[in-house]
Order: C-alpha cells, then sequence, then structure tokens
C-alpha cells in the first residue's frame, strides 16, 4: 500500500493529468457535485457522491454510432469512432464501481459485444474512493457491497492526513507506476482502523438489512400478478428520473438526425417509465404507467437476478431516493412488498 500527504493531492492530479484527461468530482453552482475534468485551480468535492454516475463515462447520454453521406445516388457509410486518449476517474465510490461489473455483463460479457462501451472500458482507468461518512439513503450493503474497500484498478483511502493507494488491475499498477515518485510505503492498518469504522456506520443505516427473499425466480408469476402495483404506481409521474441517475439503467434509444447532406444515427438513454419506450410499429406493449412501473422495479430485482447469477440490478447508491419529485423508489417497493401477504402463483 502506498501512501501521500493529503496537502499534495493536487500534485498528484498534476502529475496524472499531464499523461492523459483526469476527471474529478467537482462541486457544480447547484451546490452538489459531478464529474469535471481536472485543470489547475479546479478542486475536488467532498460530497459522498456525485449527481450522476460515473456510468456516464462509458456509457454517455448520447452517441453518435455511424454516419450516411448522400452524393447522387451513391451513400458513404462512416464511422465516427476515434481512437480514444486514456483517461482516469478518480473518485468513483463502491456503489458506482459495483454497477460497472452488471453494465459489463450486457455490453461486453454477452454477445455481441458492445465495442463503443468496450472501447471506453479498456481505455479508462478507474480509481475508486472510500467512504467514511455513508447517507441515510444508502443501501450498498444490501447487494454485498463493502463502501469501506471499493473495487476499481486503484482503490484509495483517505485518512490521518493522507490518502492511501493500492491497486488492483494491471491498469491500477500501471498508474500507481506513474506517481510512484510523489509515494510512499506504507501499512493498512490505518487504513483498516477507518473501515472498521466506516462498516460500524453502514450497519446502523436504515435499508441495509431489508428482506430479498420474495424477489425470485420462483416467485416471479406471484410477484408479477400482486395487486400492490395499483397502489405503488398510482403517483408515478412517468419522469425517468430515476433511471437516468441510476448507475445500472442501461436502457437506450436509436435515432437519426438529418444534416441536410445526410444522416447521423446516434443512441441515446431511454427509460422505461416513458410511454414510448420499446414502442414497435403495431403498438407498445406496456400501455399503462402501472406496467411500466412494474417492469422497471421487476426488472432491477427479478428478471436480471435470473439471467445474471442472482446479482440484483441495483448497488444501494440511493440516488432515485434522493431524487424521485413523490419520492418513489426501490427502498419503498421493497418495504411495501414485504408487508403485503403472499399472494397465489399465477393469480390476480
Amino acid at each position: 500500500m502506498y501512501t501521500l500527504p493529503l496537502s499534495q493531492l493536487d500534485t498528484l492530479f498534476e502529475t496524472i493529468g499531464a499523461n492523459g484527461p483526469l476527471y474529478i468530482p467537482v462541486d457544480n453552482t447547484s451546490g452538489k457535485a459531478d464529474f469535471k475534468r481536472w485543470e489547475k485551480g479546479v478542486r475536488m468535492s467532498s460530497a459522498l457522491k456525485t449527481v450522476r454516475s460515473a456510468k456516464d463515462f462509458f456509457f454517455p447520454k448520447t452517441e453518435n454510432l455511424v454516419n450516411f453521406r448522400m452524393n447522387g445516388k451513391k451513400i458513404e457509410v462512416e464511422d465516427p469512432r476515434k481512437e480514444l486518449e486514456d483517461f482516469v476517474v478518480f473518485g468513483v465510490r463502491a456503489c458506482d464501481a459495483a454497477s460497472f461489473a452488471i453494465v459489463d455483463d450486457v455490453y461486453i460479457n454477452q454477445k455481441p459485444v458492445d465495442t463503443y462501451y468496450k472501447n471506453r472500458r479498456e481505455h479508462g482507468t478507474v480509481v475508486t474512493l472510500a467512504c467514511t461518512e455513508p447517507a441515510q439513503t444508502c443501501f450498498c450493503e444490501l447487494y454485498d457491497i463493502d463502501a469501506s474497500d471499493p473495487k476499481g484498478d486503484v482503490s484509495a483511502w483517505i485518512t490521518d492526513g493522507s490518502v492511501y493507494f493500492r491497486s488492483n488491475t494491471d491498469k491500477g499498477s500501471r498508474l500507481i507506476d506513474g506517481i510512484k515518485i510523489l509515494l510512499k510505503e506504507n501499512d493498512a492498518k490505518t487504513v483498516e482502523t477507518q473501515q472498521s469504522e466506516t462498516r460500524e456506520k453502514v450497519s446502523k443505516l436504515p435499508f441495509v438489512n431489508l428482506d430479498l427473499s420474495k424477489y425470485s425466480g420462483d416467485k416471479m408469476l406471484a410477484l408479477f400478478n400482486s395487486k400492490v402495483w395499483d397502489n405503488l404506481s398510482e403517483t408515478c409521474l412517468g419522469c425517468g428520473t430515476c433511471t437516468y441517475v441510476c448507475p445500472t439503467c442501461m436502457c437506450f434509444d436509436v435515432r437519426s438526425f438529418d444534416t441536410g447532406d445526410g444522416i447521423k444515427q446516434f443512441r441515446c438513454w431511454d427509460s422505461c417509465m416513458y410511454s414510448d419506450f420499446t414502442k414497435m410499429a403495431a403498438a407498445n406493449p406496456r400501455l399503462t404507467q402501472k406496467e411500466r412501473f412494474r417492469q422497471r422495479f421487476m426488472h432491477k430485482l427479478v428478471y436480471y437476478p435470473m439471467e445474471h447469477n442472482g446479482v440484483k440490478s441495483c448497488v444501494g447508491c440511493g440516488r432515485c431516493l434522493e431524487s424521485c419529485p413523490i419520492h418513489m423508489n426501490i427502498v419503498k417497493v421493497i418495504k411495501t412488498i414485504n408487508e403485503t401477504p403472499d399472494q397465489p402463483e399465477g393469480g390476480r
């Protein structure tokens, strides 16, 4: 393990930033944090988490897929992708780091591989930062995510006036090698003390012990047909905010734009809460807000785990709890369903 005095953090950023783009959490004009490219004078935010997750670096909100240029009857196909620079994202929290594995399992580990996403993942180095003051809306421990020991190419801890680093991957080792002149080797005792304190705080959070036993494939039909969805979905606005701040939501739409001399085809984030989501020529498969609302939470808690070895498509970051304008979120869904008597499977 290596350490750096916290007073030299800007020197560290300058060293990393000299070799390629570096992104860190920075306070925005609303008093919250977003990732921003580091430059001299930019200070890292002390906020627990950014408004949107670091998923944006690998699965951006909009992305140009292909261009078609017209010259009479001749159509020229242009691949707009360019070789990416290597880049570093510093300050990613454990919940967001865990979300990468969930998205990877769909876009990289399944066929066909999403080459746009894979390209960004290969060029990005993730430096995670352990949490010390988890929020009341956090519940990552529910999904066996350790906020005090975040995964990533490099894990970092800020404690006792120093920043501690541990490399976890080859990319992480290369990053550490590039900054080793600034670092000193040290043992992990101070970090272990901080970890124990953080784990104690996390264990006392209100949602870390929610019961997920009802969310399994063998109970899928009973849960799908439960009457609880009628009441739960009544106040949902279908605004899509929950999906846009979610680190594990990965749905997109593909659209085309007429440039005057050709067509740009791009993809952009989409939301299962929208009335035109997956709309086809014949019809929309989910016509009511109840059906769309149910789809979101069934996918997170039942459908995705059925196809991915029981892994839930939620990392307990708490962003949906903080962002939903009518305070309807995955925790409220879990608690309400747990309080509802079981119904016969297949019955309505």
